[in-house]
């Protein structure tokens, strides 16, 4: 938000100049992925459209919005996958726009995309070692801790509110389900299916 350019408006969280939509609606519209229609992650797509065009995009700290949410693990995992597949997607499509916007902006898209990579990486290290040595070194679960609190202390900072430390709860979630899950995206981008 300092720099006018938040990645992703959340649809239902979202608002828009009428005049601003009216310029991209087409290009909206039209979204396609190599070739054939795409049709999830939406607000991500009309975010980049937004800052490609010029336009700010703005966090509003004292907005109030409703959404539905999923209430059990399978619907939360589609929804999930398609994030991952619009993640990727629209990471690719905004990676020339990124400098143009801020150079610390840019560091911190790479970094959330190359975070969740080196995660992985730790993570697959360490099984392997499992699996060949019977045992995984501390320092394995060190670095995965450091770069989990790392993580969470810069978003702490950023946002000027600890609750965000309480995040780093979310790491076994994110190496045992949701890094699987990305990988999975990655490998079946053009899927469109929900």
């Amino acid at each position: 938000a300092r720099f006018g350019a938040v990645m992703c408006c959340c649809g239902p969280c979202a608002m828009y100049r009428r005049s601003a939509l009216d310029l991209l609606l087409d290009q909206y519209e039209t979204q396609f992925f190599r070739g054939k229609p795409s049709d999830f992650g939406e607000d991500r797509h009309l975010t980049i459209l937004m800052l490609k065009a010029g336009f700010r995009t703005e966090y509003v700290s004292d907005a109030i919005a409703a959404t539905v949410v999923p209430d059990r693990l399978g619907p939360y995992l589609r929804q999930q996958l398609r994030w991952a597949r619009s993640t990727f997607r629209d990471t690719f499509l905004a990676l020339r726009l990124l400098p143009e916007l801020d150079g610390y902006l840019t560091l911190d898209v790479v970094g959330q995309n190359l975070g969740p990579l080196l995660l992985a990486l730790s993570s697959l290290a360490a099984l392997a070692q499992l699996l060949i040595v019977g045992s995984v070194p501390w320092w394995t679960g060190a670095a995965i801790a450091t770069m989990t609190m790392v993580r969470c202390s810069v978003a702490a900072v950023r946002a000027r509110e600890l609750r965000f430390l309480g995040f780093s709860l979310h790491t076994p979630i994110n190496i045992f389900l949701l890094l699987p899950l990305k990988a999975y995206a990655l490998c079946t981008l053009s899927n469109s299916d929900w």
